[in-house]
C-alpha cells in the first residue's frame, strides 16, 4: 500500500522594498506635481510686481493728497468728489467714448467684411495682400500721426484740397471736439483694422471650404453664408477683438498726444481731443497731483472693466439666443 506525499509548499517572503527606489519615486512624483506650477510661476511673479501691485497701490494713493516730494495726507474720497465735479474730467470722458465708438465699430465691421472677401476671392499674390495688412500695424505711431496730420491739415491737407474742388470751405479738424474725433478715429482704424482682419481671416481659413460649397449647392446666397456660417464660426474671435478693442480704445493716449504736439497733453487750447488717459497724465505727471491722478486711473479702470463686461455679456447672450 503506497501513500502519496503532499508536495511541500514553500512560503514566499514579500520582497523587500529598496529604500533608494522609494525615494526616487517620491522625488519624481513631487517633481511632476511641482513642475507645472514652476513653469507658470514667472508669469504670475511678473504680474504681481508690474500688474497687481501698481493697481492696488493706485487705489491706495487715490485716498491721499499725495505730493511726491512732500507730505501725504489722507483725505478719503475727496479726490473722487472733486473728480466728478470737474468739467475737465467730463470733457475727457466724452472725448474718450466719442473716439472709441467712431474708431472701434467701423474698424471691426471693415475687418470682418474684408476677411470674408479675402477668404473667398481668388486673387493672385493673395499672400502678399494678406501680409500687406500688417504694414499699418508695424508702422510707427509717430510716423502715422505725421502723415495723418498732413492729410487733415486745415490749409494744405489732402482732404481740404478735395473739398476746395467743390467750392466747400476748409475744415479745421482740431478746432472742435467732434471733428478731432474723426481725425483720431481715422488714425486708429488705419492702424488696427489689418490686425483684426488677419485674426478673422485665420478663423475663416480653419473652416473647410466644403462647408461653403455645400451651402452654395443648397442655394444659400453670399449674405446667408456670411450670416449663418461665417459669423457663428468667428464668434469667439469677435468677442476677443471687441473686448481688446474696448480696452485699447478707452485707454487711447498716443494718437491724441501726437496729433496736436503744439498743444501738449491738453490736446488743444480748449481740450478738444483730450482723453481720460491724457487727463490722467496731465494731473499726475504735469501737475504732480498723484492722488488726483490716481483717482482718475481708478475711475478709468472701473469704466474699462464695466464696458468690457457689458460687451462680454451681450456677446454671450447673443450666442445663447442663437
Amino acid at each position: 500500500m503506497s501513500t502519496a506525499t503532499a508536495p511541500s509548499r514553500r512560503t514566499e517572503r514579500p520582497a523587500r522594498k529598496d529604500p533608494a527606489n522609494t525615494t526616487i519615486r517620491i522625488r519624481n512624483s513631487l517633481t511632476e506635481r511641482i513642475a507645472p506650477y514652476a513653469y507658470i510661476a514667472p508669469f504670475f511673479i511678473i504680474f504681481l510686481i508690474f500688474g497687481l501691485f501698481p493697481l492696488l497701490f493706485t487705489f491706495y494713493v487715490s485716498l491721499f493728497s499725495w505730493n511726491p516730494i512732500g507730505e501725504q495726507t489722507f483725505i478719503g474720497l475727496a479726490n473722487f468728489e472733486r473728480l466728478f465735479q470737474d468739467p475737465r474730467f467730463w470733457n475727457a470722458f466724452v472725448n474718450t467714448f466719442g473716439i472709441f465708438l467712431l474708431s472701434t465699430i467701423p474698424q471691426l465691421l471693415l475687418a470682418l467684411g474684408l476677411a470674408h472677401l479675402l477668404n473667398h476671392a481668388r486673387l493672385k499674390w493673395a499672400n502678399f495682400f494678406r501680409m500687406a495688412l500688417l504694414v499699418p500695424y508695424i508702422t510707427s505711431v509717430a510716423a502715422t500721426a505725421i502723415v495723418f496730420a498732413q492729410i487733415f491739415d486745415k490749409n494744405f491737407g489732402l482732404i481740404n484740397w478735395f473739398l476746395g474742388l467743390f467750392g466747400l470751405p476748409h475744415i479745421n479738424f482740431l478746432a472742435t471736439n467732434v471733428s478731432s474725433w474723426f481725425l483720431i478715429s481715422a488714425m486708429v482704424m488705419w492702424r488696427w483694422f489689418g490686425y483684426n482682419t488677419l485674426l478673422y481671416l485665420a478663423g475663416l481659413q480653419s473652416l473647410p471650404r466644403e462647408v461653403f460649397e455645400a451651402a452654395s449647392v443648397d442655394g444659400a446666397s453670399g449674405w446667408q453664408q456670411f450670416r449663418y456660417i461665417t459669423l457663428p464660426a468667428l464668434r469667439p474671435i469677435i468677442v476677443f477683438t471687441v473686448i481688446m478693442s474696448t480696452i485699447g480704445g478707452l485707454q487711447i493716449f498716443t494718437e491724441p498726444l501726437l496729433v496736436a504736439p503744439e498743444s501738449g497733453i491738453t490736446c488743444g487750447a480748449g481740450r478738444q481731443c483730450q482723453t481720460l488717459a491724457l487727463f490722467l497724465y496731465e494731473q499726475g505727471f504735469g501737475q504732480f497731483e498723484f492722488g488726483y491722478g490716481s483717482a482718475i486711473g481708478v475711475v478709468l479702470f472701473v469704466i474699462v472693466v464695466v464696458v468690457s463686461l457689458i460687451n462680454f455679456f451681450l456677446s454671450t447672450r447673443t450666442r445663447k439666443a442663437r
